[in-house]
């Protein structure tokens, strides 16, 4: 939770790490906002002349396209004048600008999504062929532009941009993917720097010590996303655990007037991870460019769990510290297992999150989140339908003069003799049972009159009509084009939803992590001692508290690291190993060398065998064009001499 934002704790930290600082800033003089701005407005200018009209999708993302060619992806990189590395970033802002001028303007969406999706794709390109030694930097690098009202900006790299946009075709690219795995992996960390912004730069190990066991143990090293992944997931298990006892808690309890201490150990989880959710979701919404991108469909699951527990929590104390009768009391108590049991399934749900770095179970989430958020019109077009036909039920009930006692107050009294006890909550379950395929047309009987036979009737089967065959058709049909769309590029998806969990993790600053339940100790014991320690000695303390804490994972992380332990094949392995680099350019491969004394392999160059390849990274109809051409200038040359 602590930040240190200065290069002198960087640099004790990490020794040496003043020779990193050069590569943490991209520029020896960084663009200021009204620069990025500028370029912004530059490249937009210049996709909207490649795209003056309309073209097809797929013309724009064909990798051998006539559209977006090797010149136009250069073009745009020369745009770019001294800030060319910034370019990326600013093709994904213009790409954000597009897509929020077709929302505006829907009679243009169809020209502002191709340009959106070129300034997507020509991005991608372009990052390829920068040289590999500035990938970090034109990812990584932060940038602040004006927006529409004017403010500056929070400070955002390309990846993030990317992923706030979900830009797909971006994120699934290899040179993203990389740097992904790179933070993932820990090869590349975050550090914070005096702006209060991060900068991702190479994980340094002392040269004297490096590959041993003791380099290591770094309780920086809990910020490594994978590690972080596990040990949270080690966490909530436990966490469920303790929920599972607590949960039984009424039938073992010897004295039900004080906490047990399962309870008290939930609580005082749920409290740590409600403190741990609610800084990171601010810090989030600070640095976010768009507000909506912090919330996420689990920062709605995490703060519904701890609503719920919460709320079962103060029920309890009421029910223990309130000066009741005893009947009150135990109708407290037992309400507040009840919320606490409402909580099992978002509990559970999470355990989603143990698998969701396998593509089957990511793409599956990522199809359960859009399924989601398409649902929402149907949810929009049932309560505007719901609210009118409950309305139409009040008034036919009231259209002699008075109210039925079925249509009096929201009543939940466990009291027989009160004839109004749940009188129009049975009425709406009836209307959500008609929702759900079992109508009850018991309250509308041909003899009645409480809703006017025969309009009652008429308004019950209008609303089984509306519901069951239009509306449930409508989110089937919104389920199975979310589906559809999921599954036509289920690997792009999943890399972007894999790269958007990766950055989650380390997006909000934070120098040293002391993961939920531990954060409880940072608050108490260490956070206060940030005003009074000089810098150095805060930074000793994290670091001996933090080893004292985690003294286990950091030596299971010291011992993989190091390599002492490595189970070469299953799934362990497969989680933890880093991606299997790409050698397709190292001349051992290309052309190998052999001591076998029957032969050798590499008799003909590799050079020269694929001479006879044909060039696949064009069209036929641009390679024919491009000897039209030729022809033509041959032409030219010859009619001049002949003219001569």
């Amino acid at each position: 939770m602590a930040d240190i934002n200065n290069a002198t704790l960087s640099a004790h930290l990490h020794p040496g790490a003043e020779d990193q600082l050069s590569v943490t800033s991209v520029f020896s003089i960084r663009p200021d906002p009204d620069t990025i701005t500028k370029l912004v407005g530059r490249v937009r200018a210049m996709a909207t002349r490649l795209l003056p009209v309309e073209v097809e999708l797929d013309v724009i993302t064909d990798a051998t396209g006539p559209v977006i060619t090797p010149e136009v992806v250069n073009a745009f990189r020369k745009a770019g004048g001294d800030f060319e590395e910034a370019v990326p970033f600013c093709l994904l802002r213009a790409r954000h600008l597009f897509i929020r001028e077709g929302m505006a303007n829907p009679t243009d969406y169809e020209e502002t999504l191709c340009r959106a999706t070129a300034c997507e794709v020509i991005a991608r390109r372009m990052v390829r062929i920068f040289p590999h030694e500035s990938l970090r930097s034109v990812m990584s690098a932060r940038f602040r532009y004006r927006d529409s009202d004017g403010d500056v900006s929070a400070a955002s790299c390309a990846l993030e941009m990317a992923i706030d946009g979900h830009c797909t075709i971006f994120l699934s690219s290899n040179e993203t993917q990389e740097v992904v795995n790179a933070l993932w992996s820990g090869r590349w960390v975050q550090e914070n720097n005096e702006d209060q912004d991060i900068d991702y730069v190479e994980y340094h190990r002392s040269p004297d010590r490096a590959g041993s066991f003791w380099d290591h143990l770094d309780p920086l090293r809990l910020s490594v996303p994978r590690y972080q992944s596990l040990l949270r997931v080690i966490i909530w298990l436990v966490y469920l655990f303790v929920y599972s006892q607590s949960v039984k808690s009424p039938l073992d309890a010897i004295n039900r007037s004080e906490f047990d201490g399962w309870e008290i150990a939930l609580y005082i989880m749920t409290f740590a991870f409600f403190i741990e959710e609610s800084v990171k979701f601010f810090k989030n919404l600070r640095l976010a460019n768009n507000p909506l991108n912090a919330i996420s469909f689990w920062v709605v699951v995490n703060f519904l769990i701890d609503a719920l527990l919460l709320t079962a929590l103060s029920l309890r104390v009421a029910g223990m510290r309130l000066d009741l009768d005893d009947d009150a009391k135990a109708n407290l108590m037992k309400r507040s297992f009840q919320v606490l049991s409402c909580a099992a399934p978002l509990i559970w749900m999470k355990l989603f999150t143990v698998f969701e770095a396998y593509k089957t179970v990511g793409v599956l989430e990522v199809v359960v989140f859009r399924m989601l958020r398409e649902s929402v019109i149907f949810f929009i077009l049932l309560g505007v339908l719901g609210l009118g036909f409950a309305q139409s039920m009040y008034a036919l009930d009231a259209a002699d003069g008075e109210i039925n006692e079925f249509m009096r107050g929201f009543t939940f009294s466990d009291d027989p003799d009160n004839p109004g006890q749940g009188s129009t909550t049975i009425l709406l379950n009836n209307l959500v049972q008609a929702l759900l395929g079992s109508p009850e047309f018991g309250i509308f009987e041909f003899d009645s009159e409480r809703f006017g036979y025969p309009f009652g009737l008429i308004i019950y089967y209008s609303w089984n009509f509306f519901t069951t065959i239009i509306l449930v058709n409508v989110l089937i049909a919104l389920f199975g084009s979310a589906y559809q769309e999921i599954s036509d590029n289920a690997t792009d998806e999943y890399l972007a939803f894999f790269a958007g969990k990766t950055i989650d993790m380390i997006r909000a600053p934070d120098q040293f992590v002391y993961v939920a339940p531990f954060n409880l100790i940072e608050i108490v014991f260490i956070v206060p001692l940030e005003f009074i320690l000089p810098t150095k000695d805060y930074a000793k303390l994290n670091r001996v508290v933090m080893s004292v804490i985690f003294f286990v994972p950091l030596v299971c992380i010291a011992i993989w690291e190091a390599g002492v332990v490595h189970a070469r094949r299953g799934v362990l392995y497969d989680y933890f190993a880093t991606p299997i680099p790409e050698d397709d350019e190292d001349p051992k491969v290309i052309d190998p060398e052999t001591t076998d004394p029957a032969g050798v392999i590499s008799k003909v160059p590799f050079d020269e065998l694929v001479q006879a390849f044909p060039n696949t990274s064009v069209t036929e109809s641009t390679v024919i064009l491009r000897e039209i051409h030729k022809m033509r200038e041959a032409l030219d040359s010859l009619e001049k001499k002949i003219t001569r």
